[in-house]
């Protein structure tokens, strides 16, 4: 669904329980970065090198490298000619490496550059870097080089024929100092270089990223949600946020010694467990090693959650009594604690729960800070008894969450219910009591506009008919909803949509996925479906000259019998000029092939029942 939980809500209108929700509500994000912030240890604080102290790059040699690049890039896309033009071009590189890494527009080439380097030349520029590791990798254009060369291994190491080349010539195969080490050789001494001064990098604000890309490389997964985000430490917006909790990381097969190395550094991690926990920038480096330690070395990683937790229990005790409830308070190490519910195994969780979360979740939930380590410990939930404990604690105060306009906390809920698969019905109707569109039975009809609007009853009718502005959080929540066993309420809500209003969610960048949601969710029947859809007669061509309702009408089509094919190309056929000149509908004219359908209809039902058959065989082996 590619859009999470954590949002932001903008005030102006009343929302569930009298509380400020929708158009206009600021949400809870976190106070501005640096409130409560501590210092790191003097001595762990550098400044980046003066700019006087680094080696000049000519205009010239600019000039060359950029001219070089656009050659490269207009080279065919595979062959010896495009290899070789790499190798000449990083040859060149070689000499200039730090010059060209550490200017703004120099350090953009050479990554570009390093996306196409064969095996050989990477290794010769991770050679010529590796002298000035500190100062490339603090260094704000730099540490994006280091990036960049790093996370060429996947492609590399798992290519077999550039891992067995041998027909370079001998100039090829040795450096300035001697023989050129070899790409596994090169990164592991990049690694103990860091971690022989393991504080200082995972400190300072660049090399902070080097030292993630490297734990991810080591462990041989690279975590979308740690490119997603920002640099220096900043916040997310809410799709952002929501994209990186849901992104699922991507695999490759690394070297045993990558994995030994991988330990070494958690050692480290274990060795100054305070600094990571409360210092903002070298807190992320813990946050990706938990990530990448749960999937490679779980037994490392429950190692690294427990001199946590442990460490938080030795702190003063908050007013409340546990003492990690003053952490889940803090912008810092709440992150943190985020990243550790996350990973925890479900034992160990239902442990945390009871020792630290229990009889809190009001207030945490209530906290513009804590609501969100709240929101992952819903999203980790895996298992129907720690479930019943939550719900049981955090259901009666579900309309005073919305009110206090901590959306997310709701929405981790519902997904909860989603998941175990128990609540499913009480939590509805809670939602509908929120909405205050529970009593009257009749109300319910318009839960659909309140759900996706984030607005109560009252408010939603007294503004006009058309639907407001979908929220991501009321999409999410909408999508979840129908995904349950039975969600026949919001089935019956939809169907009740005028035209305009479901075009309106179709067409919008949130409420599209929800249409997503009614195509693929294994609860909605045809019947259902085909009900909810037939609404949209009449409004096709919008549909296919929006940028999201024209991805809608695709899943449309792609799921549709051959009768209902027709009527959606007898329709489009109508405005087929109107169609070809939009950015959007030609896309959807070529993908319903309207022009065949219009000239040669004949043709045109036969290629459609083809294609249907090839559906349907697909299906069949695929349920097998």
């Amino acid at each position: 669904m590619g859009q999470g939980p954590r949002s932001a809500h903008r005030a102006g209108r009343r929302g569930p329980g009298g509380g400020k929700q929708g158009r206009a509500a600021k949400g809870p994000g976190r106070p501005p970065p640096g409130r409560d912030r501590r210092p790191r240890p003097p001595s762990e604080r550098r400044a980046e090198p003066a700019p006087d102290a680094l080696p000049h790059l000519s205009p010239e040699a600019l000039g060359y490298f950029r001219r070089a690049l656009s050659a490269l890039k207009e080279a065919p896309g595979t062959g010896e000619d495009r290899d070789l033009m790499a190798r000449n071009i990083l040859k060149e590189v070689e000499a200039q490496v730090l010059a060209l890494a550490t200017n703004r527009t120099g350090s953009e080439m050479l990554q570009e550059l390093l996306g196409f380097s064969p095996l050989k030349p990477l290794c010769r520029v991770l050679s010529a870097l590796r002298p000035n590791l500190r100062v490339v990798a603090c260094h704000r254009c730099g540490v994006h080089v280091l990036q960049s060369a790093l996370l060429q291994l996947p492609r590399l190491l798992g290519n077999p024929a550039e891992a067995e080349e041998d027909d370079e010539d001998e100039e090829e195969k040795v450096g300035k100092d001697g023989p050129l080490e070899t790409l596994e050789e090169l990164v592991l001494g990049l690694a103990a270089d860091v971690r022989d001064d393991f504080l200082f990098y995972c400190g300072d604000t660049h090399g902070s990223f080097v030292v993630r890309t490297l734990l991810q490389v080591l462990g041989g997964t690279l975590l979308e949600s740690e490119r997603a985000r920002p640099r220096g430490g900043s916040q997310l917006s809410d799709s952002q946020r929501a994209a990186a909790w849901e992104c699922k990381p991507a695999d490759s097969e690394i070297p045993e010694t990558f994995l030994n190395r991988l330990q070494d550094l958690s050692f480290c991690f274990l060795k100054d467990i305070a600094v990571f926990i409360t210092d903002k920038i070298s807190s992320f480096c813990l946050q990706v090693a938990l990530q990448v330690l749960h999937r490679k070395l779980p037994q490392f990683c429950a190692r690294l959650c427990s001199a946590v937790i442990g460490y938080l229990n030795t702190r003063n005790s908050s007013a409340d009594g546990s003492p990690l409830l003053l952490f889940l308070r803090d912008q810092t190490s709440s992150r943190l604690l985020e990243q550790v519910l996350l990973v925890l195994e479900p034992l160990s969780l239902q442990r945390l729960f009871e020792d630290h979360f229990q009889g809190q979740l009001h207030s945490l939930a209530a906290h513009p800070i804590a609501n969100f380590p709240l929101q992952r410990l819903l999203n980790a939930v895996t298992t129907p008894e720690l479930l019943s404990l939550v719900f049981e604690e955090l259901s009666p105060a579900l309309e005073a969450v919305l009110a206090q306009g901590h959306t997310g906390v709701v929405v981790a809920l519902v997904e909860a219910c989603r998941r175990v698969g128990t609540h499913q019905a009480q939590v509805l109707q809670l939602l509908l009591e929120a909405f205050h569109c529970a009593e009257p039975s009749s109300r319910q009809v318009a839960c659909v506009p309140l759900f996706a609007t984030l607005m109560a009853y009252e408010v939603e009718m007294a503004i006009a008919r058309t639907l407001g502005e979908v929220t991501v959080l009321g999409s999410l929540l909408l999508q979840h909803l129908l995904y349950f066993s039975n969600p026949g309420i919001v089935l019956r809500s939809l169907s009740a949509l005028t035209g305009p209003q479901l075009l309106a969610l179709a067409q919008s960048p949130a409420g599209s996925h929800v249409l997503d949601a009614i195509l693929s969710s294994p609860s909605v029947t045809h019947k259902q479906r085909r009900r909810v859809l037939k609404t949209l007669k009449g409004q096709y061509v919008a549909l296919a000259c929006s940028r999201h309702g024209s991805r809608v009408l695709d899943a449309i089509w792609s799921g549709a019998a051959l009768g209902a094919r027709k009527e959606i190309a007898a329709e489009l056929g109508e405005q087929n000029q109107e169609l070809i000149k939009d950015p959007f509908g030609h896309h959807v004219a070529r993908n319903v092939a309207l022009t065949t359908f219009l000239k040669r209809r004949e043709a045109w039902e036969q290629q459609q029942s083809a294609v249907a058959k090839r559906r349907r065989v697909l299906n069949s082996i695929l349920e097998d």
